[in-house]
């Protein structure tokens, strides 16, 4: 072995097992001591004291010299040798033996204390801290002796420690004069040895030790501090701290004294306790935190980020623990095994005396969620064990403040509410104790809150606690009173954060804990806790926790809360789901759903949005990144989703003229702030398309209105006619609310609504309402006869209304609706119909160049007439038209096609039943016009076709709209074959004939689709053509095949050999 290392045994003080576990003792809240009071001396000691004063100088001097030498020679000879006995003898000392170890640096110290002379007492100082010790007890000695001489040398002592760290190691320490200690060794060695000083002085010093303790303090810290991590110097801080703790708290006058060290005294201490393995092996745990309690009781009272560090440090190292029953097989092999269980009781009853001592210094309830608010975080631990710690030091912390604490002030801490939401949430912990403990905590709490407030309800609440803590078993009957008395109790921003706790515990990953969560926040709920200024953060909270929600039936249960709080606080849910989430959003959406399953707060969330929809700030007054997030667009959205929901639909039909107007006007005001992204990029019949900008979502919102509420026939009307493109532009703004106000009366849509609506629009004084207005109502009055809404004078004022308008529009539609308020309304029909007997005169022999204007003027009389002025005329009409619509010019058989649309829907009830089979007998012609080569043509034709079918009264009618606007290929076709021929029942002949006539068609496409159409009868309905046919019927069919089979057209040719079998197959059963 080197010798380097050998003097390192002399030099560092050895750790003694009997040092380690002295314990602290406890005594009141704020002190503890060890053993008996420092005041208490060797019986000996006072004899030798008086025999000492009674000393002359020179005999002190001699007896010091005698003490020394035996001093140097005790780590050989102990205090039972010879030469000790001459000592005592010496002195006339007779004292019992074994003496104690330290006896003869006992004396020493006595001796230096009661010695005058300053020089004598450095000299002997100097040979004292330069002895070799090998031993504990006499590392101890020389500290005592030192100890025990600064209570006359305070000076002189601190001079020479001060020092220390410069002076030369010990003679006797060294082998040879060229061995060199390692430095952080001599530091280690030094800071030991002064540590243990310091913690003796301070014992030893009396009163005259107060003006010397932030010194002494600082001395101490400095030395750990500086120190490398050393088990003998964690030791001897630990003693000299106690030491100095215990001086203090004897010491009466301390308690008026300001000490500006402690805190970083109880810095080292919380060091200490940091650096300790994570398990249980001694009691030095509960010496940290009794030297802290004592610490803590000093003046200034520590400030809260001190004890914050305290409390976080303490809970980690008690807390981090492995469970009580696992700490015995974490311990390292030691020769004796502790109880573990009893030092976890030990060091636990200090923590809880920790707290103890917080709230005797400040005794308030503010003082009390502060401490209990660094349990949080173990509250909500995954580990069972470190809950139930954490719940049974809160209990005896609050049993504590119950029983022996009058609060002194009345305080309302909002963290008192989320306190008690983590307990609730441990109410039905897995392990039963956590579970009764942390009901019983929620009920303390409450009995603190109503003894500040002397609530009658204190005698409840005690029974309850009483009946926790007999049993845990049936826990969800007594939370309902609970829930009762915590609304009542609580202050609004305690109960907020009880709430904001309660939503955060939906998110976690336990079923239990997540399912109680939900159940507390529903009763909650439905007992009305929450109050109206609490909804916006609430639902803040509640939006913010959504999306980490795992549980399907915690969601369920959160629908019902969102319910529950719509039906209470509509206007304050709606703003705050409207503010923070876009109703899109899965989740999100299924909280609007929730709102409109209660049929009142569907309807009031409607109309709220509704009214926000008309909060459209002056595009000047808007700058361009506020646009997003207006309030009407933020309310657009959200209409267009609650538009497709199923629980809204009878809320948006009661709302319909007011979101009509509504979308009308805000789509104006979106074309004047100039927001038209998106709108021309929209595929309407791409399923997972969504609305790219406010004025395309405005757009589908207005078409979505009509399709979701069953009014398809408008939509259907609008989209055939391709007038929904109308609304794309702000010129053909104007057209396109004509046509859906004329779509609207045709379809009886919600006229008087409507109507009623736009008066109101008519008296605003925005310009976009006053527009959407008059060219609803003038539309209306053109229509029809709206007498039966309203009288012909109030309707006359409220068109004087628009001539006072400054908007050219305004006062022209105005103007145009009163002169046809003017006319009687017989006198208007007949003068119409004169016209239009004139014009039918025309029909016969016209000019093909004045037809498309002649339909137009007989379109627009009919539409003049409503649907019960043509009469006769409809019919007489109807049949000059059918033969147009085989006309080569496409603009006469578009317009034919057209107007045909418009006949057969203008005769009334009385010629009814003949428009019907006229209409019938168009039906072919109109299907095999689908396939016209001219797009307008097959635009209006599918608008004609659709209308026959509403006329006709088919079964599958908004199917077949559907495929008319969106269907494409053979599919489509199809589809509107069967549609037709299953509405029309046992007219499969009548179609097939009709069609046979298309077979001699010049037109290619008319051609091809008879083809089809006849192939698809003869196909799928052969066995009804049989029974329906006649032999002519037949005959006619074969001499067309005939002439088929003779054409040069290929596909004319393989037509007939593919279903000229089929017709001869007729011909033999077919018997009439």
């Amino acid at each position: 072995m080197s010798s380097s290392h050998q003097w390192r045994p002399h030099l560092l003080p050895p750790i003694e097992e009997e040092e380690e576990e002295e314990e602290l003792e406890f005594d009141l809240p704020g002190r503890a001591a060890l053993g008996k009071p420092l005041s208490d001396r060797p019986p000996w000691e006072k004899a030798l004291v008086g025999k000492i004063r009674a000393m002359s100088a020179a005999e002190r001097s001699l007896a010091l010299e005698a003490v020394q030498g035996h001093s140097q020679l005790g780590t050989e000879e102990g205090t039972s040798g010879a030469s000790v006995q001459e000592l005592l003898v010496s002195l006339n000392l007779d004292l019992e033996q074994p003496l104690e170890e330290t006896f003869l640096f006992h004396v020493y110290g006595l001796l230096l204390r009661e010695c005058a002379g300053a020089d004598l007492v450095r000299r002997h100082l100097a040979s004292l801290l330069e002895l070799s010790a090998s031993s504990s007890w006499q590392w101890k000695g020389i500290a005592l002796a030192i100890g025990i001489a600064s209570a006359s040398h305070m000076e002189v002592v601190w001079a020479m420690l001060d020092h220390l760290g410069s002076t030369s190691f010990p003679r006797a320490a060294f082998l040879s004069p060229d061995t060199q200690p390692e430095p952080s060794l001599h530091w280690t060695w030094v800071s030991s040895l002064s540590l243990l000083c310091y913690g003796q002085m301070a014992a030893h010093a009396g009163p005259g030790v107060l003006p010397w303790v932030d010194n002494i303090a600082s001395r101490m810290a400095c030395f750990y501090l500086c120190s490398s991590d050393d088990n003998s110097l964690k030791m001897r801080f630990l003693s000299a701290s106690i030491m100095l703790m215990q001086a203090l708290q004897w010491e009466k006058s301390s308690q008026s004294y300001r000490f500006t060290q402690i805190p970083e005294l109880i810095h080292c201490l919380l060091c200490i306790l940091q650096k300790e393995p994570n398990f249980l092996a001694t009691l030095l745990r509960q010496k940290i935190i009794l030297v802290i309690v004592g610490l803590s009781s000093l003046r200034p009272s520590l400030k809260p980020m001190v004890k914050s560090s305290i409390l976080q440090t303490c809970l980690q190292s008690l807390y981090g623990l492995p469970p009580t029953e696992m700490l015995k097989g974490c311990l390292p092999p030691l020769q004796s095994v502790p109880d573990v269980t009893v030092l976890y009781q030990k060091s636990a009853k200090a923590l809880d005396l920790l707290l103890q001592t917080f709230i005797a210094e400040n005794k308030s309830m503010d003082e009390v969620c502060f401490l209990l608010q660094h349990t949080e975080p173990w509250l909500q631990s995954d580990e069972s064990h470190e809950r139930r710690r954490a719940v049974q030091s809160i209990l005896l912390f609050l049993q504590h403040v119950v029983d022996s604490v009058e609060l002194t002030e009345e305080a309302t801490p909002s963290t008192l509410g989320r306190q008690i939401g983590l307990l609730l949430l441990l109410c039905r912990d897995k392990d039963k104790v956590t579970s009764s403990h942390s009901c019983q905590c929620v009920c303390s709490f409450l009995q603190l809150l109503m003894q500040q407030k002397g609530s009658k309800e204190l005698m409840y609440l005690k029974k309850m606690k009483n009946a926790e803590a007999r049993a845990c078993r049936g826990l969800e009957p007594k939370f309902c009173p609970l829930v009762k008395v915590l609304n009542r109790t609580l202050t609004v921003a305690q109960h907020t954060q009880l709430i904001l706790t309660l939503l955060h515990g939906l998110c976690g990953h336990s079923a239990l804990r997540c399912d109680l969560a939900s159940q507390l926040l529903l009763m909650i709920f439905e007992n009305n806790g929450v109050r109206q200024e609490q909804v916006i953060e609430v639902l803040q909270g509640l939006l913010q926790e959504l999306p980490h929600i795992t549980f399907k039936y915690v969601l369920q249960t959160v629908t019902q809360m969102v319910r529950v709080l719509g039906a209470q606080h509509t206007q304050e849910t709606v703003e705050v789901m409207l503010s923070l989430c876009h109703p899109a959003e899965r989740q999100v959406m299924s909280l609007w759903k929730a709102l409109g399953t209660n049929k009142q707060t569907a309807r009031k969330v409607v109309t709220l949005l509704y009214m926000k929809l008309k909060l459209r700030p002056p595009k000047e007054l808007i700058r361009l990144s506020e646009r997003v997030q207006l309030t009407s667009l933020l309310a657009l959205n959200t209409l267009y989703e609650l538009l497709y929901l199923w629980e809204y639909r009878a809320a948006v039909r009661w709302a319909f003229a007011g979101i009509l107007l509504g979308l009308l006007t805000q789509l104006h005001y979106l074309f004047e702030l100039g927001v038209v992204e998106g709108l021309a990029d929209y595929q309407e019949d791409v399923l997972d398309m969504t609305p790219t900008g406010p004025c395309r979502t405005c757009l589908e919102a207005l078409k979505g209105l009509f399709w979701t509420t069953d009014y398809w026939e408008v939509f259907a009307y609008l989209k055939l006619l391709r007038g929904w493109e109308l609304f794309e532009h702000l010129g053909t703004f104007t057209e396109g609310v004509t046509l859906l106000a004329r779509a609207m009366a045709h379809h009886d849509c919600e006229v008087e609504a409507v109507l009623g609506q736009a008066v109101i629009s008519l008296k605003s004084s925005e310009e976009r309402d006053n527009i959407v207005a008059i060219l609803i109502l003038t539309e209306f009055l053109s229509s029809r006869e709206l007498t039966q809404y309203v009288s012909r004078k109030c309707m006359g004022n409220f068109l004087s209304l628009g001539l006072s308008s400054p908007h050219r529009l305004v006062q022209a539609m105005s103007l145009k609706g009163l002169s046809s308020l003017l006319m009687p309304p017989k006198k208007k029909v007949v003068l119409l119909q004169n016209w239009l007997a004139g014009l039918l005169d025309s029909f016969p022999r016209p000019d093909p160049k004045d037809l498309p204007g002649l339909m137009e003027v007989v379109g627009d009389i009919l539409h003049r007439l409503g649907a019960q002025g043509a009469g006769v005329f409809s019919l007489r009409i109807a049949q000059h038209l059918l033969p147009l619509f085989e006309d080569e010019w496409e603009v006469v058989r578009g317009g034919a096609i057209f107007l045909y649309g418009s006949v057969i829907c203008s005769g009334g009830k009385k010629y009814q039943l003949e428009l019907k089979r006229h209409a019938f007998q168009s039906l072919v012609p109109l299907l095999f016009h689908l396939a016209d080569s001219c797009p307008e043509v097959v635009m209006k034709t599918k608008f004609t076709f659709l209308r026959c079918a509403i006329l006709l009264k088919w079964e599958f009618r908004k199917e077949l709209f559907s495929k008319l606007a969106w269907g494409q290929g053979l599919g489509a076709e199809y589809d509107i074959f069967i549609c037709m021929v299953e509405s029309n029942f046992a007219s499969y002949h009548q179609f097939l004939m009709q069609a046979s006539s298309y077979l001699s068609s010049r037109d290619k496409n008319l051609k091809l689709m008879a083809m089809k159409f006849i192939g698809g009868i003869l196909q799928d309905y052969f066995a009804e053509l049989c029974f329906f046919l006649k032999k002519g019927d037949v005959k006619i069919l074969r001499k067309q095949f005939e002439v088929l089979r003779r054409e040069q057209d290929s596909i004319s040719r393989r037509f007939c050999q593919h279903y000229l079998g089929d017709i001869v197959q007729l011909s033999k059963y077919v018997r009439r």
